[in-house]
């Protein structure tokens, strides 16, 4: 029975602060049994690592265009500055407005968050505060056992 119960303080402090630092043991293994039990209370869960991101607001919330590399290759168009751009949807709104009628929400779990400006992870603290359904889960390092902390904490402390 402790395997059921265990993750509980995690989904509770998630959803108190909306947003929280996680330092994970090097090893694995421990987020994916967290990501079950959060999963298993209701919530969706998308993974995402937050190298090549790029702007965050833009990329989350926004439409944003994206350029392929070019491989060393010439591009079709007329002039050496002309290429090809994608638009892309922004990522969380259209995950919101899939979600399943009986989710109780978005959890957005970003890796290698360490990388992650001051101003990003700002940012970050505030979007649960903008989007009720949203919760985040950043992986700010490794330590020993898997722990956690409100993000707004770790941005103190830097």
């Amino acid at each position: 029975m402790a395997l059921i119960t265990t993750g509980s303080q995690l989904i509770k402090d998630l959803e108190s602060s909306g947003a929280l630092a996680l330092y994970v043991p090097l090893e694995g293994g421990f987020e994916g049994r967290y990501q079950r039990r959060i999963r298993a209370a209701g919530y969706t869960s998308l993974n995402i690592s937050a190298k090549g991101l790029g702007d965050l607001s833009a990329y989350l919330t926004a439409v944003h265009g994206v350029r392929p590399p070019h491989l060393g290759k010439k591009s079709l168009g007329s002039g050496a500055a002309v290429g090809y751009v994608y638009y892309l949807p922004p990522l969380l709104s259209t995950q919101l407005e899939n979600l399943p009628p009986k989710s109780k929400g978005l959890l957005l779990w970003i890796i290698e968050g360490q990388i992650l400006s001051r101003q990003e992870i700002e940012y970050l603290t505030m979007l649960p505060k903008m989007e009720p359904r949203l919760k985040l889960a950043v992986e700010m390092g490794g330590d020993r056992y898997f722990r956690w902390e409100p993000l707004a904490t770790t941005l103190a402390a830097a």
